[in-house]
């Protein structure tokens, strides 16, 4: 039996949706990525802003890219073994998934790559549904 996934994803989570005949189940990833930089120390509140307790920008565009990796490595590791994929999401984290996919040889499986909005799980499971429909 083809093993079908649909998987909606952001820089935030991941929904997978596996369809195997007439049965799926829903996995959600969520990712640890943080776009906003946390200062070190004290609240603004507390004392005066030091430009130094941010770290620089080159840092942590290194830190998000390393976040983001392990992130997508967690939903490739969930979604592999599929038969068929499609990737949707609103932003860029869909193609960003489908390069990596990509460089591990795996995009072969992927079957389509759409932007959509904020679905809710059973939208997301109709589309997918609707998708790989005979």
């Amino acid at each position: 039996m083809s093993k079908q996934i649909g998987l909606w994803i952001d820089h935030r989570q991941a929904t997978i949706v596996i369809v195997t005949g007439p049965r799926e189940s829903i996995i959600e990833i969520l990712s640890d990525a943080e776009k906003q930089p946390r200062r070190a120390g004290d609240s603004p509140l507390k004392g005066p802003y030091d430009a130094f307790q941010v770290p620089a920008d080159a840092s942590r565009q290194r830190t998000l890219t390393a976040e983001l990796n392990t992130y997508y490595d967690d939903v490739i590791e969930q979604i592999q073994d599929a038969d068929s994929i499609l990737i949707v999401g609103p932003g860029a984290a869909k193609h960003e998934l489908h390069k990596r996919l990509e460089d591990k040889r795996l995009g072969a499986k992927v079957v389509g790559v759409e932007t959509v909005d904020n679905l809710t799980e059973p939208q997301l499971v109709a589309k997918v549904r609707h998708h790989f429909a005979p």
